[in-house]
Formats: structure tokens, sequence, C-alpha cells
């Protein structure tokens, strides 16, 4: 049996990580010279530095994708079950998304002014999500930055409260941590911090009321900013009540409820709002919504919209720090448009989220099978495993079971045998266009690498 949250044998990883290596480097010498040629002009050869954190001894060059699959540059076709770290949710270049977004691009791409998707789009979004006051950015990290501001705005109070290791993109505020004495400091890893975290944020572990109460309690977090479950650290679900209460203390301390479903839009077409029947005074919504091409949401209810509004003065309300040139432009609402009224639509979730639980369901008869204490937990379309024998109930009991090795020799095993995982951990995304047997293929190479680590 391997030893719980860490692999015992790391001198037996070690061989197996070489020979994996030796596999990746025979089957992809285009992908090497594409590397070679790139890294004379960027950093580590990558358009974005985290692109090199990838297993293998440089990244793999895409050349066409389509559905499910992509293929490679050295002509090996994969499953994609990363799409993007859900910006491909709904698969790559999905017909009606690709048609609404070519039309729009021979039309003109951006006005600084409406089109009729901007309406049409905002009306979907409503109906799925609750709040009824939509406005548009180009990610959702650009929606949470709008948000946290207008949530100052009108609260006139200075701080937000975010859970330990929760993901709201590049927002500042939210890079903040829990040392063991439980103050608020920086990540590991934060690039750059403009100020001290204690000074714009407080943290609550996820799931646990007592400690959100105790941070609130202060009357000075403005917001508090949430995914309704931890997705970047492993997937930790809410327990029973627990938004509830989070509601609750909300509205006993007058702080908005921020929802960010940009992951957790896997639950189902509503995310998890409509699955758990939640009342945020906000949501956010980015990367799939727009079928592949860059765009964010954020929507309000009547209420907060209108106390923003009514903040503003027309005069200032270009210059105020929310909103960019090329957002709410053109062609991301018509992506978005035809996205979540063709593709994402509540009958696809039902064939994405059947397949996620035969991926999870995989996934467990191999752990099962070798007696291996990880755990595979499912949401909705979406499923992970990590390295600890029950599943997380906040982000730092995920974060204390993470084994940086181990994943990146399964994710390198994965991608030799043509299977594509999200990176940096251990997720599973699927898409309209996935199928059985791309599931299945996943099982076989899953249970290929177990066996190899304790067979």
């Amino acid at each position: 049996m391997v030893t719980p949250d860490k692999y015992a044998d790391r001198a037996k990883l070690a061989t197996l990580w070489e020979a994996e290596l030796d596999v990746f480097r025979a089957q992809r010498p285009r992908s090497g010279e594409q590397w070679e040629r790139a890294a004379l002009h960027m950093p580590d050869g990558v358009p974005m530095l985290w692109m090199s954190k990838w297993p293998g001894p440089w990244p793999v060059y895409v050349a066409a994708a389509s559905g499910a699959h992509f293929e490679c540059v050295d002509g090996i076709d994969h499953v994609d079950l990363c799409l993007g770290d859900t910006g491909a949710m709904c698969g790559h270049a999905p017909e009606a998304s690709v048609r609404a977004i070519t039309a729009q691009l021979a039309r003109g791409s951006t006005f600084m002014l409406p089109t009729p998707d901007a309406a049409a789009a905002a009306e979907l979004l409503a109906a799925r999500f609750r709040v009824p006051s939509w406005q548009f950015a180009l990610s959702a990290t650009d929606a949470n930055r709008s948000l946290i501001r207008y949530a100052r705005q009108v609260t006139g109070r200075p701080r937000i409260l975010v859970h330990d290791y929760s993901y709201h993109g590049t927002v500042d505020e939210a890079y903040a941590t829990l040392d063991e004495a439980g103050e608020v400091v920086s990540r590991r890893g934060n690039i750059g911090p403009p100020v001290p975290l204690k000074q714009t944020t407080a943290v609550a572990q996820f799931n646990d009321i007592a400690g959100l109460e105790s941070a609130l309690a202060g009357r000075d977090i403005a917001a508090i900013l949430i995914e309704p479950a931890l997705t970047n650290i492993g997937i930790v679900l809410p327990d029973p009540g627990y938004h509830e209460a989070v509601r609750e203390l909300c509205t006993k301390y007058g702080t908005l409820l921020i929802i960010d479903e940009t992951h957790t839009f896997s639950a189902g077409p509503g995310g998890m709002v409509e699955t758990l029947d939640l009342h945020p005074d906000a949501v956010v919504l980015g990367k799939s919504i727009g079928g592949g091409i860059p765009a964010g949401a954020y929507g309000m209810t009547a209420a907060f919209a209108a106390a923003v509004r009514e903040s503003l003065e027309l005069e200032d309300i270009d210059v105020g720090g929310v909103g960019g040139t090329l957002a709410g432009n053109a062609v991301s609402l018509a992506g978005v448009r035809a996205t979540l009224a063709e593709v994402l639509t509540a009958e696809a979730f039902v064939g994405m989220i059947e397949l996620s639980s035969r991926w999870t369901a995989g996934v467990q008869a191999a752990i099962d099978e070798f007696d291996v204490p990880w755990q595979v937990t499912q949401l909705g379309a979406r499923a992970e495993y990590s390295f600890r024998p029950e599943a997380p109930r906040d982000g730092a009991e995920a974060a204390a079971a993470d084994d940086f090795e181990l994943q990146q020799y399964l994710h390198l095993h994965a991608l030799n045998r043509g299977i594509l995982l999200t990176p940096f951990h251990n997720m599973a995304l699927l898409s309209p266009h996935h199928s059985i047997a791309d599931v299945d293929r996943h099982t076989e190479v899953f249970r290929s690498a177990v066996t190899a680590l304790v067979g």
C-alpha cells in the first residue's frame, strides 16, 4: 500500500519519470524544434511562463484541434481532458460558436458600441444565474476586479474575503492564505504583491462557518468573493448547509456575496447557483462562455446594480477603473450568445455529466484495485483525483496532499499515451464532444500508471 499523501518509493518514481522522458523525446522531435526556435525570443520558449510547467523537456505544440481531440505538430492525436483549463469546455471550434464569431468578424470586431448580441447574451445569463443585470469583460479576472471595485464603492468598506486556496484569476486580493498562526499572508510564489495582503484581504477556510463569521464581525469586509466549490487546489465540495450559512452571514453583516462560477459552471447549465439554489449578490463567469475566445461576464442583483449606478457620475464613468476598450466587444458577445444558446445547453450538460461519472468510476476502480490511499471527486462535468484517502474539506487539506513529482509523472505518462489532463492538478473536464471510448482510454492509461507505481 502507498503511504498516504506522499508516494513512498522516490527512487522508483525517479526511474519511471526518466523512462517517460525518453518516450517523450522520441515521440516529439518537431515540438522540440519548435521549442528551440521559440526560446530565441520568448522566455522558456512559451508565450506565458506557466506553460513551461507542463511535464516533459519541452511543451507540446498544437497543430489543430476539433471537438474533444487535438493533433500536435508531430502528428499525434490526443484526447483532450484539459480543454484549455475550461476555456474550451464546449469543445474545440464548436460549429455554432465559430459560425457566429466568423460572421461578426466579417461585419467588424469592436466598436465601443453595443450590438444586438449584447442584450441577447445578457438575457441568456440572467435566465441561468438568477441575477438580472449584466456587464461584460474579457476575462473572469477582469470581471472579478470590477465587482471588487463596485463592492467597495457601494459599501464604503476596504477589504474583501476569500477562501483559502480559492482561485479568481490574477486578482491581487485573492493571492492570500493563512499562516500557522492564522494570520493573513501572501501565498507562496505570489509575484510582486503591491501591498501586504492583510491590508486588502481576509481569509477563511472553506466550510468553516465560525471562522467566516469571525472575519465578518469587524464589518470592514465589502464582499466575499468565493468559488462555490474549490477547484484549483483539487475539487473541494461544500458541506450540507454551508452556503446557506454564508448567505445568512453576508446579510447579517452587510457584506456582498460574489460567486465566481468560472470553473464551477461545470456543475450544470446554471452552475452551482442553480444546482444548489444559491442566492448571491453577484455572479462571475469567464473562459468557457465565449466558445474559445476571450470573454467574461458579471451579473448583479437589481439592488446591487442600482447602488452601483447611483454612485457613479456620468462624467467620470469611463475613468473610474472599471472596463477596458475591448470589453464587451462585438466578437466576444457573438461568441457568448451562440455558445450559451446552441452549444452549452441543458441537453449538452446531461451527456457531459454522464461521461464525467464514467471517468470518475474508472479512476475509483483503479484506486480500489491497487488499494492506493487516493480519492476522486466529481463536480458535474469535472472530476479530479487527489493523493489522500478522503476528500478534503478545505483548501489547506487539499494543499497538504499535493505531491508535485508524482503528479508530473502521472501527467507525463498520460501525455505519452495521447491523454492530456488539466495541468498542475489531476483534473478532467468532459465536453459535449467526448465519447465513451475517450473516457475508457483514460481509464486504461490511468490503471497502467498505477500498476507501474505499485505493481
